[in-house]
């Protein structure tokens, strides 16, 4: 029965092949590009962003149209953007039928969210999902996660090293800047591991899928959050350094080694502290500390 479901569905290895064939489709490596093979991925992607009848989906990067086909049988609409023009005439063919699906070419990182939000979904928010590259994760990361668009989740597969350091915690060899961004915008939990297998072309490393519910405000709205983001990327910037070291290093923090010394002293924490084992409240704290007169 399961077989027999997914037979016509582009997750079926051989529709895959064939479809690229029919094609000639050639993979652009500068555009990261590897299809599902395995129905169960589309599938536990679906159901870990939570996507019903009443959700606009927005889906960067469908490829052939693999996940599009499962968003669009659960979503009440679904906005595929896909930078590659090559895929469009592909995408034209394996949607076909889908008639909840509007496919764009385009750069999500020149799409306007916020317009798509207004003119598909009220202004309300978006759910988006996307198989991400790995060499331009983080940047569109931070794009949905800083922008002005409403978007209430963001479910996304990524290189699982890139995943563990998005849901990291203090203290530990994947916590970074990245984790800090991620926690300061959202709640973020990976909901599924993926082999290489489970992709054409295979893939060099594993991936993983994670979830992430978007807060309507940031965790801590009390810290100007460009001066926070200053301090933390600061304090990672060489992590064997101090805090101290690293800060007062940096280009574009002020402050001095006595100043950053007597801020943590303040906050009862020892001056060769170093930045990975701060939470991100405390380096709000800090941040308010450097500034106080």
């Amino acid at each position: 029965m399961q077989s027999e479901r997914h037979a016509d569905k582009l997750a079926n290895p051989s529709r895959t092949i064939e479809t690229i064939k029919k094609y000639g489709f050639t993979f652009q490596k500068r555009y990261g590009q590897n299809f599902l093979i395995d129905p169960r991925v589309p599938e536990r992607i679906v159901e870990s962003a939570g996507i019903g009848p009443e959700d606009c989906v927005v889906e960067i990067g469908p490829g052939i149209g693999t996940l599009t086909q499962y968003l669009s049988e659960a979503a009440r609409e679904v906005i595929a953007v896909e930078i590659d023009r090559q895929l469009i005439p592909i995408l034209q063919e394996t949607l076909e039928g889908y008639d909840n699906v509007t496919v764009l070419n385009q750069d999500i990182l020149k799409t306007d969210l916020a317009a798509i939000a207004r003119e598909h979904n009220g202004g309300n928010g978006l759910k988006v999902v996307a198989n991400l590259p790995y060499y331009i994760t983080t940047p569109i990361l931070m794009e949905l996660l800083e922008g002005e668009a409403p978007i209430d989740t963001i479910t996304v597969m990524v290189q699982k090293e890139v995943a563990a350091r998005m849901q990291a915690g203090p203290g530990t060899k994947d916590y970074g800047a990245l984790s800090l961004a991620v926690q300061y915008y959202a709640s973020a939990k990976i909901v599924a591991n993926v082999p290489p297998n489970c992709f054409i072309p295979r893939p060099d490393v594993a991936s993983a899928v994670i979830h992430l519910d978007c807060r309507e405000r940031p965790a801590l709205p009390e810290v100007d959050e460009k001066k926070l983001f200053a301090v933390i990327r600061a304090s990672f910037g060489q992590r064997r350094k101090t805090l101290v070291n690293g800060l007062k290093n940096a280009a574009g923090l002020p402050y001095t080694k006595e100043e950053i010394a007597s801020a943590l002293e303040r906050m009862g924490l020892s001056e060769t502290i170093r930045g990975e084992t701060l939470t991100l409240e405390q380096f709000a704290q800090l941040t308010n500390e450097l500034d106080r007169p």
